[in-house]
């Protein structure tokens, strides 16, 4: 048996975690990571709430219990970057950067300086190991429930992580995890899942960059036409594929199919068929896999968004920084900034950032 961290946010999913790897044996320590706990008008941030079920939790398990400070490296790590990416007027994933830089690499890193030998988060995925002497390889799958499934999120995560990471819930459906918890009689059993923002909770991505982005009023022009149609709060706070938000009522809803940051200007159209809202080929920079590269003699498929279906896929290397992506099916809305993932079978080969 090891001595495994557990990340432990306060959740039901996490808690679950805890209380099977207790039940298997393990030395468990359960971890808080305290990331953010910076309050936003309107939207108290939940954090002293999570950390205090995180902390009953352990109690409840009688395991020992830590505290990992992460404020500054997290500001710096995901936040600032997102607000970055959010002003070049792409979309970024703050999950996603939270994974790799923050809970696979500080929190593992952190956790085997203090006395680990693995670590386990509630996230739904797997991991495949492969004892070589005298490495351990390791690769990620999906979660058996693909409802549920967290890998468009790990996709940045490393071999030697993952070699180090344990993911139990990923064994188990969404019900079976809550059957589970009640089962261990875990106060956060009937917890509701976290919504929004992944460090700030059920608040918007425009109410939080207003909070850090001065946001100067454009036009809005219908793409087609060319008129100006409406006045926006600022071309950052727009995505492509948005409908709701753009204060253009009339006739048929408008979506966003462009934006000029250096003009402030938002691009609209009523034509759900333009051909800027669909996509059959992609190009992806600041590639990472997790193992080998894919081959360009095979085919697999890739997920474009968190849930979206997979969609099979070609790729082709115009060099080691820059792939791009042959989709069988057109796909709607994929937005610069965005990850795209790709999958063979259920393993997942890794990925990279659309242009």
């Amino acid at each position: 048996m090891s001595r495994v961290y557990v990340g432990m946010s306060g959740g039901v999913d996490s808690s679950v975690t805890a209380a099977l790897l207790k039940a298997e044996g393990h030395e468990v320590i359960g971890v808080y990571m305290k990331n953010w706990t910076q309050d936003l008008p309107g939207m108290k941030c939940p954090w002293a709430e999570d950390l205090a079920d995180a902390k009953r939790v352990a109690v409840q398990l009688g395991i020992d219990f830590k505290v990992f400070d992460f404020q500054e490296e997290y500001r710096q790590k995901v936040v600032d970057y997102m607000i970055r990416e959010y002003q070049a007027g792409r979309t970024p994933n703050p999950d996603i950067m939270c994974n790799q830089e923050i809970k696979f690499k500080l929190f593992l890193e952190t956790a085997l300086e203090d006395g680990a030998e693995l670590i386990a988060t509630g996230h739904y995925a797997r991991v495949r190991r492969m004892h070589e002497q005298p490495a351990v390889h390791a690769s990620l799958l999906m979660g058996l429930d693909q409802n549920k499934d967290q890998t468009y999120f790990l996709y940045r995560v490393t071999e030697e992580a993952l070699a180090h990471t344990l993911f139990p819930v990923g064994e188990l459906t969404k019900p079976e995890v809550r059957a589970k918890a009640a089962a261990f009689g875990l106060v956060t059993a009937a917890k509701k899942d976290s919504q929004g923002i992944c460090f700030v909770g059920e608040i918007g991505i425009k109410e939080f960059l207003q909070q850090y982005v001065a946001g100067e009023p454009g036009q809005i022009i219908d793409k087609k036409t060319g008129q100006h149609i409406g006045q926006h709060e600022g071309a950052i706070f727009y995505t492509l594929g948005q409908r709701h938000g753009l204060g253009v009522g009339g006739g048929l809803p408008y979506y966003v199919v462009g934006k000029d940051m250096a003009k402030n200007v938002v691009y609209v159209t009523t034509d759900l068929n333009d051909e800027t809202l669909w996509r059959s080929t992609l190009t992806l920079r600041q590639l990472h896999w997790i193992n080998e590269p894919p081959q360009e003699n095979l085919a697999y498929q890739v997920r474009t968004r968190y849930r979206a279906k997979l969609i099979e896929c070609r790729v082709h290397f115009e060099d080691d920084d820059r792939l791009t992506l042959d989709l069988k099916d057109p796909e709607r809305a994929i937005t610069p900034g965005q990850s795209a993932v790709l999958y063979l079978g259920e393993t997942v080969i890794g990925g990279g950032i659309v242009e």
